[in-house]
């Protein structure tokens, strides 16, 4: 059965970039990381830089766009941005080769092979980010990278979503006693316009979550002001306090890639029922 599917091949400070795919279509979102290891990490997870489709870009910050450069020396690049997305690389980056631009109009949805996928606006201080649902007739991705201050339009957005790929970049307590940052740094990163701390990600998730959410992927963990266990057990929490216990938190990996995961859950309930699949192999699934 086709579904979509998330491999993160990197999420922090340093570099931000996920595979997306199905039997089908396979795009990126994001090439923050070098275009040495973003090659290096799609070759390890069963994929090749030819294979690619597009690069679904969030923002033009270089921790999700570093590799553009040297990758489009290497393939041909289609790259899906935003008009004001696009201008700003354009004047930035040096492109080894032109790539072909899709212009994504904010708020839209477009379809792409076997995939729909809207991009939503989001806060955060780049030029006009957004973060993305990528939906076929089996899955529901929902994507929000860095962003500030959850909306109710973000929310009414990522609702129903099988799977959840969602930043939770600081915890709270963590970035406070944090030495190495000057004040005017923690107050851009806690800003509206700034990143998501983990009761902000967790307040989202108790907001939209469903009996039917699998995987809640959490990146951009900052390695200094953030701490993977507890910010999975601070999710963990809030998702059973609505009553949601099967889903299953993960934080993306920085230095290397993050197993691949179904967006949603096999349906096996009608070949239970009719005896194609017993349960001791429904169980298994």
């Amino acid at each position: 059965m086709r579904m979509v599917r998330l491999t993160v091949l990197g999420s922090g400070s340093s570099g931000n970039c996920a595979v997306v795919s199905t039997g089908r279509t396979t795009l990126l979102i994001d090439a923050g990381l070098s275009a040495k290891q973003i090659c290096l990490r799609l070759e390890s997870a069963g994929y090749s830089l030819e294979q690619l489709d597009g690069i679904l870009l969030t923002h033009e910050h270089q921790d999700h766009t570093g590799g553009l450069e040297v990758l489009s020396g290497k393939h041909k690049l289609c790259l899906y941005a935003t008009p004001l997305t696009q201008e700003t690389l354009l004047g930035n980056l040096k492109f080894r080769g032109a790539p072909a631009w899709k212009l994504m109009n904010t708020g839209s949805a477009f379809d792409f092979q076997d995939l729909r996928i809207e991009c939503f606006p989001v806060t955060h201080d780049a030029v006009d980010p957004v973060g993305f649902v990528i939906a076929d007739e089996e899955s529901r991705l929902g994507v929000l990278s860095d962003v500030g201050f959850v909306t109710n339009l973000i929310k009414d957005r990522l609702r129903g979503s099988d799977s959840l790929f969602v930043e939770a970049n600081y915890d709270a307590q963590l970035l406070e006693a944090d030495t190495k940052r000057p004040w005017a740094t923690k107050q851009r990163i806690s800003s509206h316009h700034g990143h998501l701390s983990n009761d902000q990600a967790a307040e989202l998730l108790e907001a939209i979550a469903h009996p039917g959410l699998h995987h809640v992927v959490l990146g951009h963990l900052s390695d200094d002001c953030n701490d993977p266990d507890r910010v999975v057990k601070r999710i963990q929490e809030s998702l059973h306090r609505v009553g949601v216990k099967d889903t299953r938190v993960l934080c993306a990996e920085r230095r290397k890639l993050t197993p691949t995961v179904d967006v949603a859950r096999r349906r096996v309930s009608l070949a239970v029922s009719s005896g194609l699949v017993s349960h001791q192999q429904m169980a298994l699934l």
